[in-house]
C-alpha cells in the first residue's frame, strides 16, 4: 500500500484485528492528519481531544466540516484578514458570533457555489446535512471554551435545525416473499439480461452469499464489505465483525449463511494461493481478484432487488434497505426489539421501534390470543 504517494505501507500488527481493519482505519487517520496539518495551528487541542473521544470515521467527518466552515470564513473575508486556513488565528475566531455561525449553517450551506474550469456546480444541504456540520462547529467551539482559549460558550446561541421525524411506513424494504424472489433471481438468473448473465456466471455463489448475509444479520455494508476467511469459525458456528467506533463482535452463523457461504469459498472463489499477499483472507473477491467494492456491492444489490421489486435498476434498493428488511422480517416473527436492537447494533432502541410499527395486525393478533372468556354461545350471544 502507497503512503503520500511515495512509500510503502508495512503492516506489522501485534493487535488482535486482522490487517485489513487496520489498513482500512490507517488510512482514516492518515486524511485526518492531512486536515489537521491544514487547519489553524491553535486547534491542537481539540485534535487531541477528538483523537480520544470519538470513532476515527467521527474524527474525520467533524475535520472535514470544520475545515468547510474555515474556508467559508476566507470566502467571507468578514471575520478574519487570512488568506489561508492555517494563518487564521485564536483572536479572530474569538470574535466570531452565534449569529456569524447562524448565517454561514441558514444562509450559505443551504445554497452555495463551487467555481471550476468549465462548470459552475450548485451544492445544496438539507436539515440532516445541516444539524451534522452545526454538530461539528458546536464540539469545537465547546472545547475551546472549556479549554479556556474562548471566554465566551456561543453555542447555546445557535438556531435549533428541525429534523423530519422518521415515519415508520416511509421505511423502505423488502417484504417475506420479495426476499425470496430475490435470492432465487441469484440461483437462476431469471430477470437478468444477457449481458448481466455473463458476469452472473462467474459471481453467482458469491452475491448469493453477499444477499443472504444482509437480509440475515442487516449488516451494515463496510461490516460486510471487510469479512475474511479467517473472520468465520465453522467449526464453533460463528463468525467476527467489526462494527462502528472499533467494536469486535461474534456472531453465530445459522445453517443457510454456512452452505452459502461455504459454498462460494470451496466453489467460486479463487484459491488464496494465487492472490497478492493483501487479498489472501478477503472474502468477497471482484473479478479483478481484489477486496470488492463499496460501489460494486451497492450495485449488485440494487440489481437484484429491482429484479425482486420488478422495477427498474436505478430503482433498486440500498443495502441499508436490506438492513431494514432484515430488522422488520425477525420482529414480525416474534423477536423482541431489544433482541434486533443487539442484532444490529442500534445505539438507541427508538430507532428499532421504527420497525416494530411494520409489525402487521399488530393489536389484532394481540386481542384474539388474549381471551379471558373460555367459551362463547354463538346462538344467542350470552356468556356462559
Amino acid at each position: 500500500m502507497l503512503l503520500n504517494d511515495t512509500k510503502i505501507l508495512k503492516i506489522h500488527n501485534k493487535s488482535d484485528k486482522p490487517d485489513n481493519i487496520v489498513v482500512r482505519d490507517n488510512n482514516l487517520i492518515e486524511r485526518c492528519i492531512s486536515i489537521e496539518n491544514n487547519l489553524p495551528k491553535f486547534m491542537k487541542d481539540y485534535f487531541i481531544y477528538l483523537k480520544g473521544s470519538v470513532a476515527v470515521s467521527t474524527r474525520l467527518a467533524y475535520l472535514e466540516d470544520i475545515q468547510f466552515f474555515c474556508s467559508y470564513l476566507i470566502e467571507n473575508q468578514e471575520l478574519t484578514s487570512a488568506s489561508e486556513i492555517a494563518q487564521i488565528t485564536l483572536d479572530e475566531f474569538n470574535v466570531i458570533k452565534a449569529r456569524d455561525v447562524n448565517l454561514f449553517l441558514g444562509d450559505y450551506c443551504t445554497r452555495y457555489y463551487k467555481q471550476t474550469n468549465h462548470n459552475t456546480l450548485v451544492y445544496e444541504n438539507n436539515n440532516r446535512a445541516l444539524a451534522r456540520k452545526k454538530s461539528s462547529i458546536s464540539t469545537l467551539f465547546k472545547f475551546l471554551y472549556r479549554n479556556e482559549q474562548s471566554d465566551n460558550n456561543i453555542t447555546d446561541g445557535f438556531n435549533p435545525i428541525k429534523l423530519p421525524k422518521p415515519q415508520p411506513d416511509a421505511i423502505k424494504r423488502l417484504e417475506i416473499d420479495e426476499v425470496a424472489k430475490m435470492l432465487d433471481s441469484v440461483d437462476n438468473g431469471e430477470g437478468l439480461t444477457e449481458k448481466e448473465k455473463v458476469y452472473w456466471r462467474k459471481t453467482k455463489l458469491r452475491d448469493k452469499a453477499i444477499l443472504a448475509l444482509f437480509v440475515t444479520y442487516g449488516l451494515r455494508l463496510n461490516e460486510l464489505r471487510e469479512l475474511n476467511i479467517s473472520s468465520f469459525n465453522f467449526s464453533r458456528g460463528e463468525f467476527k465483525i467489526y462494527r462502528k467506533r472499533g467494536k469486535e463482535v461474534l456472531m453465530p452463523i445459522n445453517h443457510t449463511c454456512e452452505l452459502v457461504v461455504k459454498d462460494y469459498i470451496y466453489n467460486e472463489r479463487p484459491q488464496s494461493e494465487l492472490l497478492n499477499d493483501d487479498c489472501k483472507d478477503a472474502l468477497f473477491l471482484s473479478l479483478q481478484n481484489k477486496r470488492i467494492t463499496p460501489k460494486a456491492i451497492r450495485q449488485l444489490v440494487k440489481k437484484y432487488t429491482s429484479i425482486s421489486l420488478e422495477t427498474s435498476r436505478s430503482n433498486g434498493y440500498s443495502p441499508h434497505k436490506l438492513r431494514a428488511t432484515a430488522a422488520t422480517s425477525l420482529i414480525q416473527n416474534g423477536f423482541s426489539i431489544y433482541d434486533v436492537q443487539n442484532l444490529l447494533d442500534h445505539d438507541n432502541v427508538t430507532t428499532t421501534q421504527l420497525y416494530a410499527a411494520h409489525k402487521k395486525h399488530v393489536k389484532r393478533d394481540i386481542v384474539n390470543n388474549f381471551e379471558w372468556v373460555d367459551d362463547v354461545d354463538d346462538n344467542d350471544g350470552n356468556l356462559e
